[in-house]
């Protein structure tokens, strides 16, 4: 059984097309995932601001009860 020339050609032409499709496929993980590093760093971000924000408010109600005393 001999396999023609443009049997071998298309089955390049296929994988070159896979290997394009492929590349550009694993670009578009790695800018999803440095979008996701940031969008989870802010949010770390935020829990933390919450969390002061909340020990400022107790230690501003501290300092307003000793005033009213």
């Amino acid at each position: 059984m001999q396999l023609s020339t443009e049997f071998w050609l298309q089955l390049l032409t296929y994988a070159c097309s896979f290997a394009a499709v492929y590349g550009r496929l694993m670009v578009r993980i790695q800018v999803l995932e440095q979008k996701m590093d940031k969008h989870n760093n802010l949010v770390e971000r935020v829990y933390q601001l919450e969390a002061s924000e909340k020990n400022a408010h107790q230690r501003i109600d501290e300092l307003r009860e000793e005033m009213l005393r």
